[in-house]
This record gives C-alpha cells, sequence and structure tokens, in this order.
C-alpha cells in the first residue's frame, strides 16, 4: 500500500486548504480500513488530527483543529481529504495521512501505533 498525500502549501491567516490522500497498491481493501491525518511542526513531536472510520461514518478531531478541520473520504476514489478552514500559523506543519492497522475497526483511534502505513507528508505554511 503506497499513500500519497498532495495539497500543501503557503496560505495566510484565515484561508483555507484542502489536502487529499490516494491510495495505490490497495485494491478494494481502502473502505475497510480507518484512515487518519497527522502532523508535524518543526521542533514538534508527531500528533493527531483527524480520523475517519472505513465507512466514513464515524470521525474523531483534535482539540485544536475542532470546529476549523473537516476529514472526508471518497472510498471509489481510494482517497481521504482534510478541509481546513479558518487556518492559524500554529498549524503549520508537515502533514502525513496514514492507514489503520485493522480493518474494519469498531472505533476511531488517534494513537500513532494504530497506524502502519504512512504517506510521506505535504508541508503546509500559514503566515501571519
Amino acid at each position: 500500500v503506497q499513500l500519497q498525500a498532495s495539497g500543501g502549501g503557503l496560505v495566510q491567516a484565515g484561508g483555507s486548504l484542502r489536502l487529499s490522500c490516494v491510495a495505490s497498491n490497495s485494491g478494494r481493501s481502502f473502505g475497510t480500513y480507518a484512515m487518519a491525518w497527522f502532523r508535524q511542526a518543526p521542533g514538534k513531536e508527531r500528533e493527531f488530527v483527524a480520523a475517519i472510520s472505513w465507512n466514513g461514518d464515524r470521525t474523531l478531531y483534535a482539540d485544536s483543529v475542532k470546529g476549523r478541520f473537516t476529514i472526508s473520504r471518497d472510498n471509489a476514489k481510494n482517497t481521504v481529504y482534510v478541509q481546513m478552514n479558518n487556518l492559524k500559523p500554529e498549524d503549520t506543519a508537515v502533514y502525513y495521512c496514514a492507514r489503520d492497522n485493522r480493518s474494519y475497526r469498531i472505533v476511531v483511534v488517534s494513537t500513532q501505533y494504530e497506524y502502519n502505513y504512512w504517506g510521506q507528508g505535504t508541508l503546509v505554511t500559514v503566515s501571519s
């Protein structure tokens, strides 16, 4: 399984970006795994941003992005998205998508060790 994240860039505070993550070589299994976004700011540890269940009916957000970010998925396109609105300078980071290590998981999880496939990351820079 390969995950390719895209959509990052430079945006002013208050602006919006939509990140995409396409899974390849996953066959029909993409739709059986939860997906998540994490981020790593310069000099900081990687942190959880948002996750979505395998069928899209459950989501989970970090408190820092709740109400501003929306995660979604299109299983027909093997793609997961995160719409980021009202961006703040503290949102500046490399954003990574990741796939759950367990199919059909009932709950949506935020811990990194539960995700075993990772994309290469896309840089989001928010200027003040």
